[in-house]
């Protein structure tokens, strides 16, 4: 499981290697977080409940990824780890927990405001050989 960031003059291409659907979302939300501050510099000392719905997998990634600088930026809590399901009925949703602290912009190392998720250029393949995401965030 990884990810890295593809070359883009004004935003963040990530591109997500994975062996299943879970771990792809949790490398996606990672990089996300990483792009944004130093994740390895937060405590866990506090939690956020929250949730992500999408029609397909791509809505639902569009919505995972809306949702992280959301918790972030807007509520002010920097995320550790995360745990969280996947379900699928009449569409897919996905219920979490996020770990962390409130934001501090100098012990974490703010680097970067992410503006919204794109379905510019998104892709989601699964085979047998795991899961392959590759997505652009507008900063």
């Amino acid at each position: 499981m990884s990810y890295k960031f593809l070359d883009h003059a004004t935003d963040a291409i990530i591109e997500v290697t994975a062996k299943d659907l879970k771990e792809a979302f949790v490398v996606a939300a990672d990089a996300e977080i990483n792009l944004t501050l130093d994740q390895d510099k937060v405590e866990e000392k506090g939690q956020i409940v929250f949730s992500a719905n999408g029609k397909d997998i791509s809505y639902l990634l569009y919505s995972w990824l809306e949702e992280i600088p959301f918790i972030l930026i807007t509520e002010g809590f920097a995320i550790k780890r995360l745990e969280f399901d996947i379900e699928e009925k009449d569409g897919y949703k996905i219920n979490a927990i996020a770990y962390g602290e409130t934001l501090d912009v100098k012990k974490h190392n703010f680097k970067v405001e992410i503006k919204a998720p794109t379905f510019y250029d998104m892709e989601i393949r699964q085979d047998d050989n795991g899961v392959y995401m590759r997505f652009l965030l507008d900063l």
